[in-house]
């Protein structure tokens, strides 16, 4: 099927679209199907446990804290870190959660849960996904009143155990789409660009002033991360004491180019990418693109594409659109043909598909064609194949940070290179997509979001935060 611009660029918490937004989104669901049957005031008791990569990294990225805040009924698009912060200092003070309180106030209990509570299994890994939690409620004698499994599958998305099970497939013909063969066929058909025919799913259930509404409101978060990474100074929250180098970068750089001259644009497009993800790491409020850990490609390449082409400097609003528009056509293949989690395919499916979209949207704004935008897309892909996800200390710090803008600059330089060309070459997206998900498929588990290898145990801090 074809997975809306909205799924895949959708405003959550930091570090991590699988590890934090996917957790508080599945707690919010159990509490409101709480909610709906009936039993939350029966509610005396919450267990929790985790399976796979959620426990084994899942304390760096802050999933115990995001499943707590979620069984309180909050959502990763609307919770800020102000109110973060106030609610892990009331939960760790008294040792309790508010169940539901911010769906049912009124009838919210009071249940005894603490991250210590929590219950890991790194060793384990449910059939679907290595992302896996239960969720079970009990009333004061224990019977049980509700069990639910979830997996969190990248980039926010959670799904039920038993929608795991069930394939969902595109009606013949219409605007839907699930491969870039496909895509190209409706390009070709309807003689329009890859973001008409994205627009015009999305218009199956958006009116054109609400789309374009919505788009740029993800595309003023992705400026006001940005912004905000860029007023702050520090060091990043965890054991690895990474310093914050954005603010520092940006007042070096804007002494250098007050005016914003072409020699300086990979300049700025690292710091872009840099700030986004350092605001990321530290839990702050960002886009999923299409995850959390690769938060910083798609904008720093968008940055490129309103401030450095012709047609950012016609219209700004336009050129966001059809960018994120395009970005997000490439960003339905990889999410319905392959992965975009780290914990299922390596890093290769998260900044690798990022770099990817960006790619495509990049070059269809530089004017290229169909062919020319899906070559850039896969371009970018090719080389990021086999790229693990080795995270230090299980923090969304290093290599994460560096690695946005240097796969930033990998999609930048993919587009130009497309449209250097006419469109036609060897390998095609699909079939990189496919070994994509096939590299990762052999991956060695210590590679996909474990870190249990790679640089998380080559270097002194070789442990998972706790």
């Amino acid at each position: 099927m074809t997975i809306s611009v909205f799924d895949l660029f959708s405003v959550g918490i930091g570090p991590s679209s699988s590890h934090t937004v996917g957790p508080m989104r599945a707690g919010n669901r159990f509490v409101a199907e709480l909610c709906a049957s009936d039993v939350l005031g029966s509610v005396a008791d919450i267990r929790v446990d985790l399976y796979g990569s959620l426990a084994a990294t899942g304390a760096g990225h802050g999933t115990p804290t995001a499943i707590l805040l979620g069984l309180e009924g909050y959502a990763p698009e609307e919770i800020t870190p102000d109110v973060i912060a106030e609610r892990v200092s009331t939960m760790t003070s008294t040792g309790r959660i508010a169940l539901a309180a911010e769906l049912a106030p009124a009838s919210s209990p009071a249940i005894a849960l603490t991250v210590e509570d929590l219950v890991m299994h790194p060793a384990t890994i449910l059939p679907f996904h290595p992302n896996a939690l239960t969720l079970t409620a009990f009333d004061g004698a224990g019977i049980e009143l509700l069990a639910q499994t979830y997996y969190s599958v990248g980039g926010g998305f959670v799904v039920t155990e038993a929608q795991a099970r069930t394939a969902q497939t595109n009606e013949p013909g219409g605007r839907a789409f699930s491969s870039a063969a496909e895509l190209l066929e409706l390009c070709r058909r309807d003689h329009c660009a890859m973001s008409d025919v994205m627009a015009r799913v999305e218009g199956e259930t958006h009116s054109v002033d609400d789309l374009r509404a919505r788009l740029l409101h993800i595309r003023d978060v992705m400026v006001a991360c940005e912004r905000r990474g860029i007023s702050q100074s520090g060091t990043l929250p965890g054991t690895l004491g990474v310093r914050r180098r954005a603010r520092g970068w940006y007042e070096r750089l804007n002494a250098e180019d007050p005016g914003r001259r072409p020699e300086f644009a990979e300049d700025w497009v690292n710091l872009v990418a840099l700030a986004i993800n350092e605001e990321n790491a530290s839990g702050g409020r960002v886009v999923t693109a299409p995850t959390n850990g690769a938060a910083g490609i798609v904008p720093a390449v968008l940055h490129y594409a309103v401030h450095y082409t012709a047609s950012g400097g016609a219209d700004a609003d336009d050129t966001a659109i059809r960018f994120l528009l395009a970005a997000g056509a490439i960003g339905s293949i990889y999410k319905e043909r392959a992965s975009i989690s780290g914990a299922e395919v390596g890093c290769q499916g998260e900044v690798g598909s990022a770099a990817s979209m960006a790619a495509a949207g990049l070059a269809e704004i530089l004017g290229g064609s169909p062919e020319q935008v899906e070559n850039a897309a896969e371009i970018a892909m090719e080389h990021s194949l086999g790229l693990t996800c080795d995270p230090i200390g299980g923090l969304v710090q290093i290599p994460c940070i560096e690695r946005n803008a240097i796969s930033a600059g990998k999609a930048i330089n993919a587009a130009r290179m497309a449209l250097r060309g006419d469109g036609a070459h060897r390998v095609s997206l699909d079939q990189v997509i496919e070994t994509m998900r096939l590299t990762g498929a052999d991956m060695s588990t210590k590679y996909k979001e474990t870190s249990t290898g790679g640089l998380a145990v080559s270097v002194p801090v070789n442990y998972v935060e706790c």
